[in-house]
């Protein structure tokens, strides 16, 4: 049955080209994950901070490959995107769109900084950068982020970014350690 709303975003609109590196205008830029940074990657998901709040575990070198993979997979689909936040060359961290509806003109973003990088507002900036850059190259309508209430890290750089707190999902998704709340951020396109 066919949609009597027309998609928000047309289809092959992230397809149709490479994904691109973006710039913060603040020095960082977010580019594509490539199969060199796979070392990287395994190291940094080590990190208890990262780890912790991304809920997956990446066991080895080869994992970390695959994981590179799917990015590119999920461009090509135009269901997920994913970026290394960088500055002059060295990796600092991850900003991405965990899941993308073209039709719907929505998002979900992630992201985590390198323990050495943390407290340098690295992560606001690329969300920032990140979010522009949906609304005004894209086309999105809204952008969602998803965190423990327990993680006020997260919560700081939705806050600082224009992420307005829609809520708290009880016991909406399990850590490790249990059943976490979670609050729901999200941003629209103030253009529309």
């Amino acid at each position: 049955m066919p949609s009597i709303v027309p998609p928000v975003v047309p289809s092959g609109r992230l397809s149709a080209a490479d994904q691109p590196t973006i710039k913060t205008g603040t020095g960082l830029e977010l580019r594509p994950w490539t199969a060199r940074d796979a070392p990287l990657l395994y190291a940094a998901r080590q990190d208890e901070g990262v780890r912790r709040w991304s809920m997956r575990a990446i066991d080895s070198v080869s994992e970390a490959e695959e994981l590179i993979a799917s990015f590119g997979s999920g461009w090509k689909a135009e269901k997920s995107a994913a970026w290394a936040v960088t500055r002059d060359g060295e990796v600092l961290g991850h900003v991405g769109l965990r899941t993308i509806s073209l039709d719907d003109g929505v998002a979900e973003c992630a992201y985590w900084v390198l323990p050495a990088a943390r407290g340098r507002g690295i992560a606001p900036q690329s969300l920032l950068a990140l979010s522009n850059w949906c609304f005004e190259t894209v086309g999105l309508h809204r952008i969602e982020l998803y965190h423990s209430t327990r993680n006020a890290a997260s919560c700081q750089v939705a806050e600082k970014t224009g992420y307005a707190l829609e809520g708290t999902l009880r016991e909406a998704l399990r850590h490790e350690d249990g059943w976490h709340d979670m609050h729901i951020h999200a941003r629209l396109d103030e253009r529309d």
